[in-house]
């Protein structure tokens, strides 16, 4: 069943408090408070790090079950080897979202290519067949060049998402390359006709059977994570 998971990207921001977090939280339960209020977070922090299976498993704990994380592929994947003869990394790095798997705590994991890379078609084609087909995987590119009809197809045949990501700069076409969608709203801000349009959108997708995982931009405030909460107030049950 099509179902709704949104959030913010990342939830340890001692800036939240009070109009996210109550004052007196402690950091060390911030994201248990933040899932009891959302069902889905970004976890920007894999870009840089492997995480361990001890840290992944003290996450699942704190979250409820149908709660998910959804992770960036690591830097040494995405920019260092930019998917060229990337197989035994990214073998390394899926291997090590296991606990999160096998949990069924695993939402998206999202490749997100530096704004450099310039559309290598061949280079795409010969990565999408190492990722498990049972993992939802989406790609996030940088450079317009990317957005292209050949691209889009490549994605399609693998059920990999074109990332509907949109900033001050850049804003990825509205296709659809995959069963699921994965939404990076950066924006600075959302009006509240912007996020009425962000809901008509999803609601849209959900009764074409599609999953969506939304993020918002994670700030010095908490509207992204706010925003999340009204947005699953609208489809909850």
């Amino acid at each position: 069943m099509a179902r709704l998971y949104a959030g913010a990207s990342g939830f340890a921001y001692p800036a939240w408090k009070p109009d996210f977090y109550p004052a007196k939280t402690p950091q060390a339960k911030f994201l248990e408070h933040y899932a009891s209020r959302l069902n889905s977070v970004e976890i920007n922090y894999t870009f840089r790090r492997t995480p361990t299976a001890s840290s992944l498993q003290k996450w699942i704990d704190q979250t409820p079950d149908g709660f998910v994380f959804s992770v960036k592929a690591h830097q040494r994947i995405t920019h260092f080897l930019r998917l060229k003869e990337a197989g035994e990394a990214t073998t390394f790095f899926l291997d090590s979202l296991g606990p999160l798997r096998q949990a069924g705590r695993l939402g998206v994991v999202l490749f997100q290519l530096p704004p450099h890379l310039k559309l290598d078609l061949e280079r795409l084609e010969k990565f999408l067949p190492l990722l498990p087909a049972d993992m939802r995987c989406a790609f996030e590119f940088r450079h317009e060049s990317w957005h292209e009809p050949s691209v889009y197809e490549a994605l399609r045949r693998s059920n990999a998402c074109l990332c509907q990501a949109e900033s001050e700069t850049l804003v990825a076409p509205d296709v659809m390359t995959a069963d699921f969608v994965y939404f990076r709203l950066r924006k600075a801000d959302y009006s509240a006709d912007d996020r009425a349009a962000i809901g008509d959108k999803v609601g849209d997708l959900l009764g074409e059977g599609r999953s969506v995982f939304l993020y918002f931009k994670h700030e010095d405030t908490p509207h992204g994570a706010l925003y999340a909460e009204e947005l699953l107030g609208r489809f909850s049950d």
